[in-house]
């Protein structure tokens, strides 16, 4: 779910950078406003929380971002993204080494794969789909993993020649990765070990 924050005019992506409205609100920035992302429904904090430590298994844990590192891209106007999770490449690290804000400017290397968890609701659905996913790639982003939770469905988009190519998985498929070769989990086992929550004792 997300909620668009009217502001008095329309930010620049520098004006963006240096935005406080004196809370921990996060936002995304959409063609100059600003767009709060509020917490996510128990089942998606789960699954982002199990697809870091997935990761931590075939990355250095500072590779690895979850929820915290920001992502600028192309658009009508400025725009910035917040995935909800992303591995750096070596490049793309190096790059923020020293700066005072984890946002890869259009200037910078990008990122090797970005994950997002799409939420319930038609803008949520459109949004990761349609629009990241061009975004996504016009940043030469090598994988963009859609994890959908509603239709226990996960797409994996392969940057080839400019341009995405999908591969969709789903049930007991092995998902087929170039930034992870070695991954062995079904897409049904994602789902469920994420979604196993039991009470001690049981």
């Amino acid at each position: 779910m997300t909620q668009t924050t009217k502001t008095q005019k329309l930010l620049t992506f520098e004006e963006y950078l240096t935005y406080d409205d004196g809370t921990d609100t996060r936002y995304e920035l959409v063609d100059g406003e600003l767009v709060e992302m509020p917490p996510e429904s128990q089942e998606n904090s789960n699954l982002g929380r199990f697809l870091f430590v997935e990761l931590l298994k075939h990355f250095p844990f500072y590779f690895v971002a979850y929820k915290d590192t920001e992502i600028e891209v192309a658009g009508r106007r400025a725009r910035c993204r917040l995935p909800d999770l992303m591995v750096h490449t070596e490049e793309s690290y190096v790059a923020l080494i020293g700066a005072t804000r984890a946002t890869l400017t259009r200037d910078m290397p990008p990122p090797a794969l970005v994950i997002e968890i799409v939420s319930p609701g038609t803008a949520n659905h459109v949004r990761d789909y349609r629009y990241k996913r061009t975004e996504y790639a016009a940043r030469e982003i090598l994988e963009y993993w859609i994890v959908d939770p509603q239709i226990q469905q996960i797409t994996i988009c392969q940057w080839v020649e400019g341009q995405y190519e999908d591969k969709v998985f789903t049930g007991a498929t092995c998902m087929e990765s170039v930034v992870i070769a070695d991954w062995v989990l079904t897409v049904e086992q994602v789902f469920n070990s994420a979604n196993r929550a039991e009470l001690p004792g049981e």
